[in-house]
């Protein structure tokens, strides 16, 4: 029980990476709250961990929306009555050459991926501050925020991104006892993930097969995909770690992709 009583806040966890931190937190003695877009597949997750509501609920929260933030945090603290984690792992992903690629697109995935970050860690710093007790704050990175691929050039830049925020919330947060860690992936075979694949083959003009063995896991030491247990495991590791030493550093998960 390693995280026993603690109150850990999850975005994008109605399914996916998200939904197997939950659960891994549920069953080291957290108290879950799932945000998600999708209130009904976020109420729905929450249930699957406990259906009485007392040790999971969860909420709808938009992350590139301020009042949806804040209130999703408010909820959480009023549930569950204080903050200890924060998880933000809410994503999309959008492949495309630089040149066809649509601002809007980039707008919308870097507000997800780096305006959600920042009003979820503002919030949860709030709470975290104003409670005591310190807190740990995880950004789910990928290894594209160490390495670059073709076709994803606001992804890439905005995991990127997410290294420094963790750099500045790890300086911020040292007084107050807040640590802030990335986790990053490699490929992990979820529904954004499958997604791409018939996309990459079209733009790449190679067959899915492919993409799958040539692109997406050539670099790896096995052929495999991480998996959402393993970057579950992580989030795990980074949670119940309680002392300073690790702040403010990532962790690659990637079956050997890229090594530091």
């Amino acid at each position: 029980m390693r995280l026993r009583d603690k109150v850990a806040v999850v975005t994008g966890a109605a399914s996916g990476i998200g939904k197997e931190i939950a659960r891994s937190f549920a069953q080291a003695g957290a108290k879950v709250v799932i945000a998600d877009l999708n209130l009904a597949g976020a109420q729905a997750a929450a249930a699957e961990l406990d259906s009485s509501k007392r040790r999971a609920i969860g909420v709808v929260m938009d992350v590139t929306s301020e009042s949806q933030v804040d209130a999703g945090m408010a909820t959480a603290v009023a549930a569950f009555g204080r903050l200890d984690i924060l998880v933000s792992n809410a994503g999309i992903q959008i492949v495309a050459p630089l040149e066809d690629l649509p601002f809007a697109a980039w707008k919308q995935l870097l507000a997800i991926h780096l305006d959600g970050a920042f009003l979820t860690t503002r919030a949860a710093l709030r709470h975290m501050y104003q409670q005591g007790g310190g807190g740990s704050i995880i950004y789910m990175g990928s290894v594209h925020s160490k390495e670059a691929s073709l076709l994803k050039a606001p992804y890439v830049t905005a995991k990127h991104g997410l290294i420094g925020l963790a750099k500045v919330v790890a300086k911020e947060g040292a007084k107050h006892g807040v640590r802030a860690n990335v986790i990053c992936p490699g490929f992990v075979r979820t529904p954004l993930v499958d997604k791409q694949i018939p996309e990459q083959a079209h733009k790449l003009g190679i067959s899915e097969e492919a993409v799958v063995k040539e692109v997406m896991l050539k670099e790896t030491v096995d052929g495999e995909f991480t998996t959402v247990q393993d970057v579950a495991a992580a989030a795990l590791f980074f949670a119940s770690f309680d002392s300073n030493a690790l702040t403010g550093q990532s962790l690659i998960v990637s079956h050997g992709w890229f090594m530091q």
